[in-house]
């Protein structure tokens, strides 16, 4: 398999697409190059062989299946061991660090249509950490500094989006009640309304996560991404990045998109009904006229922290800066803070009760 590599014509050096100043960037001298000039490097992607080359021993042989999701490649700078799995599409050299392109995992019908190129550097990531975990004081020490990361990369996540126009149906059964009183009698009206709405609703790029490897509602967490900033996809952003292919083909991922868009023209229907003391939906009818999908690889940083044996997981939308994670809880704070705080009002209510003796 072969390996991709952005040189600098300056100092052979391997260059980086650089967030700042949207090029590419040599990190030995300086230099800086337009990702257009580059251009040229995304014509030599051609489909590839898929063979693979396994890593053996000369005494031992691979067990059924082991070999099975295992890519090997060879460093062109360093001539290191590269090993990835097969939906790795870009990465790094572990032993000299250069940056490094699968080209067959960009070949023919899997190339992306689309990119959106990161605009938020690693130092932006871990500044979005400790501004969400500033404050919680009951998170466990190791979660205090950035020096506790397990990781913290850069990913090009590998998307299927959906472009769709909807013709909507719903009715809904409103209700209305009134009551008043004169000197005999209490009164209660209730009247029903038969409640139509119908229009048309176009939907543009609502993005499905293709890949296994991260977590769909993280995802869709770090949401929006502002599709109107991508372009159409070099290999050149890849530079400096770790990158997927999808894993899950766009067929995978329909239901996911249908589910998204009913949800969203359901609400905004439903919105539109008000001024009753209840509404019950009787019928919801959405129909599709027209979608188009697209392959699209989106950026963003995740990170970890490993506490008593489990990985808490973070993310950052590497367009937009929107950070999500989980965060545990200790406990032996909590009972420590619960101890103190008990101690302080049992205090303040002895100081009262004396006070009014």
């Amino acid at each position: 398999m072969a390996l991709l590599e952005y040189k600098c014509p300056n100092c052979d050096g391997a260059v980086n697409f650089d967030t700042g100043t949207q090029q590419m960037k040599c990190p030995f001298c300086d230099s800086e190059f337009d990702v257009e000039a580059l251009k040229n490097l995304d014509d030599a992607i051609k489909c590839e062989s898929d063979a693979i080359e396994w890593a053996g021993h000369a005494d031992l042989e691979w067990e059924e299946g082991e070999q099975e999701g295992m890519r090997v490649y060879s460093c062109n700078t360093c001539a290191g061991e590269i090993i990835t799995d097969e939906s790795t599409a870009a990465t790094s050299c572990p032993f000299c660090g250069n940056p490094v392109i699968m080209k067959g995992q960009l070949s023919g019908c899997i190339k992306p249509d689309l990119i959106i190129p990161f605009k938020l550097d690693k130092k932006a990531a871990k500044t979005a950490l400790l501004n969400h975990l500033s404050g919680k004081k009951l998170l466990p020490k190791c979660f205090k500094s950035t020096k506790t990361l397990d990781e913290i990369k850069g990913l090009y996540v590998p998307f299927w989006v959906f472009d769709a126009d909807i013709k909507g149906n719903m009715r809904y059964r409103g209700r209305t009640v009134r009551s008043w009183s004169d000197a005999n009698f209490h009164y209660t009206e209730t009247r029903h309304f038969n409640l139509i709405r119908q229009g048309d609703i176009a939907f543009d790029c609502i993005p499905v996560d293709a890949s296994a490897k991260i977590a769909s509602d993280m995802m869709e967490s770090i949401e929006p991404f502002n599709i109107n900033s991508a372009v159409a996809f070099k290999t050149a952003y890849l530079a400096g990045y770790m990158a997927d292919k999808f894993d899950f083909c766009a067929d995978h991922c329909i239901a996911r998109a249908n589910e998204r868009i009913r949800a969203t023209t359901e609400d905004t229907f439903r919105k539109t009904v008000t001024g009753y003391s209840a509404i019950t939906p009787e019928y919801r009818g959405v129909y599709l006229n027209k979608n188009v999908v697209k392959y699209a690889l989106l950026p963003v940083w995740t990170m970890s922290v490993t506490w008593k044996g489990q990985k808490y997981s973070f993310a950052m939308n590497g367009e937009t800066g929107k950070f999500v994670g989980d965060l545990p809880t200790d406990w032996g704070k909590f009972w420590l803070y619960s101890a103190i705080l008990t101690v302080a009002l049992s205090v303040a209510l002895i100081l009262i009760a004396w006070g009014s003796m």
